[in-house]
């Protein structure tokens, strides 16, 4: 039973088996041949059209698969279409043999290559067979890995939009004797790149009349656009940058008596060092244009530098020593009058003369009271003990009186530091005016620098919708 049914099953196998050897046996003979008919004379070496006078037109196209980086490494399938008059025949008289598959080396191919090539073979392609059918219609479809050269303008880094131009043509045929005709570059296998985003590969056939010659020469060029993408640049550089420039307004709003001013500002300065030293690796040197977040990192500098600049202006006003001298007036009109109105700044004790009732000093205030019991007592003590009136009364005279120009003294005393300490809390009032006029002035300064150089990438509301929405 079961050999029954492996003799069954192995019949239609057998019979499948003898039809593919005589098929086999059939095309075989017929290939050879043919392959021998059409190589016996041929030449690779002669332009293969029926009338020399013509020109031999081949249509050029390429399927780009991807964009391996900015200087334009991209992976491509090249297409190049042409009939050849010598490889023609007749299909009824070669029964199975449709087409037929060609070395370069042993049959004619035009020579296109990549004008703008930055490769070091100059040539990338890989050489495939060439594939011809019963008409004489070829189709040569190399591949490679074309490295050109690309001129990268960086003004508008990271939103920057990049065009690099891909330029085919003939090497030695002038467009009288070989016509190049475009085809629209194929993108439907594209491979997505993590760094750039692929907007469109145009087209375009140029002529171009040198003034040696009276024939044209014609050429195909595709222009690759690419857009960057900018979710990367934005999480690392910007963001960072941003709030670093914000934590420069913290340095307005530190006390003056912390002593951590001009160290955050330093700190700050130098971590804005860093990440553009970081901007500066990524960008390929040029000069001939600043790119847009160089600018910003730039500005930035400038306005955390400033701050740094006003931090230690603040410092010199609020340690500013009262025995300089008095504040000029129109430092105290400026900053004591008018910016304060205008910032809505009170002065504590504004109106209110610093005198010696409002504003005693507590040991000046002792040794006045020390003074006046001891010079009572004294008084007393002479009174109670006087023999001579008049020799006791010109004692008791005397003592009060060099009581009294102590007390003067000590009254001086106290109305000089009153007036010292009502001039330093000026200085320290104006040094608060400059603060709290720094935090609005760079504060506004900061937004608008953000804003403005942001903004003025083209293709800046694009790029956040596309990366970030």
């Amino acid at each position: 039973m079961v050999l029954n049914h492996f003799i069954d099953f192995s019949f239609p196998l057998t019979s499948c088996f003898l039809l593919l050897s005589f098929s086999v046996s059939v095309q075989g003979p017929h290939q050879r041949f043919l392959l021998r008919e059409l190589l016996r004379d041929y030449n690779r070496m002669e332009r293969p059209v029926a009338n020399d006078s013509q020109a031999l037109i081949v249509h050029f196209s390429f399927t780009l698969m991807q964009v391996m980086d900015v200087q334009n490494q991209s992976c491509v399938c090249v297409s190049q279409q042409w009939y050849d008059h010598y490889l023609q025949w007749n299909q009824s008289e070669y029964p199975g043999v449709k087409n037929l598959r060609f070395t370069p080396d042993q049959v004619w191919t035009p020579d296109i290559l990549l004008y703008n090539s930055a490769h070091d073979k100059f040539d990338a392609t890989f050489k495939t067979n060439v594939l011809v059918n019963s008409s004489g219609f070829c189709e040569y479809l190399p591949p490679g890995i074309f490295i050109s050269t690309c001129n990268v303008d960086v003004r508008w880094f990271p939103f920057d939009i990049q065009r690099c131009e891909l330029k085919f043509g003939s090497w030695t045929f002038d467009g009288w004797l070989l016509d190049i005709q475009m085809k629209e570059a194929d993108v439907s296998g594209y491979m997505p790149n993590g760094e750039w985003d692929l907007l469109e590969v145009p087209g375009g056939r140029h002529e171009v009349f040198y003034d040696c010659c009276a024939e044209p020469y014609p050429d195909v060029t595709f222009v690759v656009t690419l857009r960057r993408r900018t979710l990367f640049y934005a999480l690392n550089l910007l963001i960072p940058c941003v709030l670093l420039s914000s934590m420069t307004l913290l340095v307005f709003l530190l006390p003056a008596n912390s002593g951590e001013k001009i160290s955050l500002g330093i700190t700050v300065l130098l971590s804005l060092t860093v990440f553009m030293l970081m901007v500066a690796e990524i960008m390929p040197a040029t000069s001939d244009s600043v790119p847009l977040i160089g600018q910003y990192f730039a500005s930035t500098m400038v306005i955390v530098g400033m701050s740094v600049v006003a931090t230690v202006i603040v410092l010199q006003f609020h340690h500013h020593s009262p025995d300089s001298g008095h504040m000029p007036h129109w430092v105290h009109l400026v900053l004591l009058q008018w910016v304060p109105w205008f910032l809505r700044m009170k002065r504590p004790g504004e109106g209110v003369d610093p005198t010696l009732s409002n504003n005693p000093d507590p040991s000046a205030v002792s040794s006045v009271h020390c003074v006046l019991e001891a010079g009572v007592g004294t008084g007393r003590s002479a009174a109670m003990h006087t023999q001579s009136g008049v020799v006791r009364s010109v004692a008791v005279d005397n003592q009060l009186q060099a009581l009294l120009v102590e007390v003067q003294f000590l009254v001086e005393r106290v109305r000089e530091q009153d007036r010292q300490l009502s001039l330093a809390e000026q200085w320290q009032f104006a040094a608060a005016v400059i603060d709290r006029l720094c935090l609005v002035g760079f504060s506004v300064f900061n937004i608008i620098c953000t804003i403005a150089i942001l903004m003025a990438a083209p293709n800046f509301g694009e790029a956040l919708s596309k990366d970030f929405l």
